[in-house]
């Protein structure tokens, strides 16, 4: 194990060990709201970096913009993508950043945490019950109403779709609200949502034009992934001749590099690399369908609102899984047959040509 490895694993137990006993939002709740239309300045709490983690808390951000219409929200996340992430989003304020190593330069990283309590939060909120370090920031913000991120109601039902991690930091949030006696939404909780202009649309079509000198629509794929969710070259290479004999004649197929700059089909497939996360998007958006395993660029995929298709390996399926615009998770340890997943591309294409 690398020694960076080490640090992080002993910083995380160190965080548990510090943070386990850190006030619950029961207790914060206690206090009466009195008029929540005062409630002007929020902080959200995810010092995450992945660009998978950061685009699954888009729908608990456009929860709490709907529900303060005129409160501004700051975040407190880990890198530089929140800023590139956020970049449409109206309400959005300060983006307090801590680095991604803080141990290269801990007076800054320290200097970070330590901003957080210069403003007077009205209400701060912590994305995941589960992390060490959000807990921590909202214990340590000056907010007059704290939301840990837990659920205040363990013993009732559950959504189906609770275990979702886009969608249970907003169903915890919104059963913090009723127990501060606030309104809430009763609607389907959004999708994750980039929020993409019309000039960033047009520039991804342009790309698209420029790859393909034809008319006929296009599908993504991504053949990389982190760690045991990247398929093999071996299983990439029969399903995408797969793909070419069923597709090939109708659609384009483009594979989007991620910024390693490997294919695991070896460059076969026309290709696009960029590492504007927002470009990335903004091609695919343009594309009728992308196809890919779990990774940050399958929720970029679903963030710019086209079906996407996860292949997924593990067991976190309902934890990851891409979610509305007809999008779908495959397990491929219970389907195992690639002509199967033809079959569900198949149904996608058609219901999304009609």
């Amino acid at each position: 194990m690398k020694i960076s490895k080490k640090i992080n694993n002993v910083r995380r137990e160190a965080m548990r060990f510090i943070t386990k006993n850190i006030g619950s939002s029961q207790k914060a709740s206690n206090k009466m709201m009195d008029d929540p239309t005062q409630i002007k300045l929020i902080l959200i709490c995810r010092p995450n970096a992945r660009l998978g983690n950061l685009l699954l808390i888009t729908p608990l951000i456009k929860e709490v913009s709907a529900v303060f219409p005129e409160a501004q929200i700051d975040l407190f996340v880990k890198g530089g993508l929140m800023p590139i992430i956020l970049k449409n989003y109206n309400q959005i304020g300060e983006i307090i950043v801590l680095p991604k190593k803080p141990f290269s330069d801990l007076v800054a990283y320290l200097k970070v945490w330590l901003k957080i309590e210069r403003k007077k939060y009205d209400l701060a909120i912590n994305v995941d019950k589960d992390s060490s370090s959000g807990r921590l920031a909202v214990e340590r913000s000056h907010a007059a109403f704290k939301f840990y991120g837990d659920d205040l109601n363990e013993i009732e039902s559950k959504a189906n779709d609770y275990l979702h991690i886009a969608k249970y930091p907003v169903y915890n949030f919104r059963n913090f609200l009723k127990s501060v006696s606030v309104e809430t939404r009763n609607l389907p909780i959004s999708e994750m949502d980039l929020k993409l202009d019309a000039t960033e649309l047009a520039h991804g079509k342009e790309i698209l034009k420029d790859k393909f000198d034809n008319q006929k629509p296009t599908i993504a794929i991504f053949t990389f992934a982190t760690g045991d969710k990247c398929f093999s070259e071996s299983w990439w290479k029969d399903f995408y001749e797969l793909l070419k004999i069923k597709y090939e004649r109708d659609y384009n197929i483009l594979e989007v590099l991620p910024v390693e700059n490997v294919s695991q089909i070896q460059f076969k497939a026309t290709s696009f690399y960029s590492k504007d996360v927002r470009e990335i998007a903004s091609v695919l958006a343009n594309t009728v369908l992308f196809i890919g395993a779990d990774s940050g660029i399958m929720h970029l995929a679903n963030a710019s609102h086209i079906p996407t298709v996860g292949l997924f390996s593990g067991l976190n399926i309902q934890k990851y899984q891409p979610y509305g615009f007809g999008s779908v998770a495959i397990d491929t340890n219970t389907i195992v047959s690639k002509n199967q997943y033809i079959v569900i591309i198949d149904e996608i294409l058609l219901k999304n040509s009609q």
